[in-house]
């Protein structure tokens, strides 16, 4: 039987790519001479820190718009409030969301059975397993859960026949 998974990943390689990037813009532009403000990328988040707010948030808008000329959703990113750092600086961390939350997967699978189809949706850890005879449900499915509102971007792999 045809079937496909919904999984949420990001690739970090990519990712990795964005940040050097905007390292490379923060150090050859005019307005962050001299400045603090630096990026960096850990395992599961990145951590932005600047002389004050606004540094900042142009911080985040250069990453925001590295990773749309890479091809990654910036709704992959959640931004936690920004904290006082050492020497008056601002520290921002943003985590980066990777796989299917229990509440959206739970979310997923509601709105396949609304709708009716004849498949079968599974969870299976941080994906969501949808199962079907014909490949034409399979494709109604996709179309369905990408009209769905979620908080992270969404992608179809290991498509079967």
């Amino acid at each position: 039987m045809p079937s496909f998974d919904i999984v949420s990943e990001i690739d970090m390689q990519e990712m990795r790519n964005a940040v050097n990037q905007v390292v490379k813009e923060i150090t050859t532009r005019y307005d962050f001479k001299g400045s603090r403000a630096s990026i960096e990328l850990g395992e599961q988040s990145i951590t932005v820190v600047g002389d004050d707010i606004n540094k900042l948030n142009t911080v985040t808008e250069i990453l925001r718009a590295k990773l749309v000329r890479r091809k990654l959703d910036p709704k992959c990113l959640e931004y936690n409030d920004p904290e006082d750092a050492s020497g008056g600086c601002k520290r921002q961390e943003i985590i980066i969301k990777q796989g299917v939350s229990t509440e959206l997967a739970k979310q997923i699978v509601k709105a396949i059975k609304q709708a009716k189809m004849k498949v079968q949706a599974a969870i299976q850890g941080e994906q969501v397993r949808v199962t079907g005879k014909k490949r034409d449900d399979l494709q109604a499915v996709m179309a369905l859960v990408r009209e769905l509102e979620s908080d992270r971007p969404l992608m179809f792999n290991n498509f079967r026949d």
